[in-house]
């Protein structure tokens, strides 16, 4: 469950906007500048809103008015940027070991569930810039997992993928959806990925919340939730 009140100002934009979502898979969608990262951020604790409260799970992250700031480290945040940011000294198998907080006794098989999961095991001694876009976000999504995350922010993470490997990243991503029952926040303006992803969707535009829906009616009104606000 989150709970979200934030108020800040981005140059043009100027963010004021609140929600409660209980889904699963929550999906921020809208245009480009909308706002969308800016939450993410708000959530992960890479920014801190002039105002605001989030709750996760029943835990106030922030809470401006009341002076509670979770730092950054203890909020559990496993976040998937666009563009992967893999270490690219160290090869798959150590971006994977970074995201791991701990060697217990439970980490090898944890380890091992995520590179089958995501099909990584020919991948394990390759760096970086030996891998193909789409390989590099599995790391990431690998990574972030083996973080342990209470929640997993992933901010348009089929961005800059050519059609195939976005049509393989969107699969994996189904699967974990699927398999792992970890609340997920997902950043996009693109209306199939909410349809394959979602259980509800936050329409934003301009720093507003628009909408709200489960992801029935989203689908239902799909071309209308997909236009561009006035």
């Amino acid at each position: 469950m989150l709970e979200l009140q934030m108020r800040h100002a981005f140059g043009d934009l100027d963010l004021e906007l609140a929600f409660r979502s209980e889904a699963r898979t929550l999906a921020l969608f809208g245009h480009s500048g909308a706002g969308k990262t800016s939450v993410l951020n708000a959530i992960a604790g890479l920014l801190e809103p002039r105002s605001g409260r989030i709750v996760l799970d029943g835990e106030v992250l922030l809470d401006t008015a009341a002076g509670v700031r979770v730092p950054i480290a203890q909020r559990r945040i496993g976040y998937v940027f666009q563009d992967g940011r893999l270490f690219p000294h160290l090869s798959v198998r150590h971006n994977l070991l970074y995201g791991a907080p701990a060697r217990d006794a439970t980490y090898r098989t944890e380890f091992d569930g995520i590179v089958d999961l995501l099909e990584l095991g020919p991948l394990l001694e390759r760096r970086p810039h030996n891998l193909s876009g789409g390989e590099r976000q599995r790391v990431a999504v690998g990574r972030a997992l083996l973080s342990h995350p209470r929640a997993l922010l992933l901010d348009e993470p089929l961005t800059g993928l050519h059609a195939e490997a976005r049509v393989q990243v969107l699969d994996y991503l189904r699967r974990l959806k699927q398999e792992l029952r970890v609340f997920t926040v997902l950043v996009t303006h693109h209306a199939d990925e909410v349809g394959a992803l979602a259980d509800e969707v936050v329409r934003l535009s301009a720093g507003r919340i628009v909408r709200q829906v489960p992801i029935a009616e989203f689908v239902a009104r799909r071309a209308a939730f997909a236009a561009k606000e006035p």
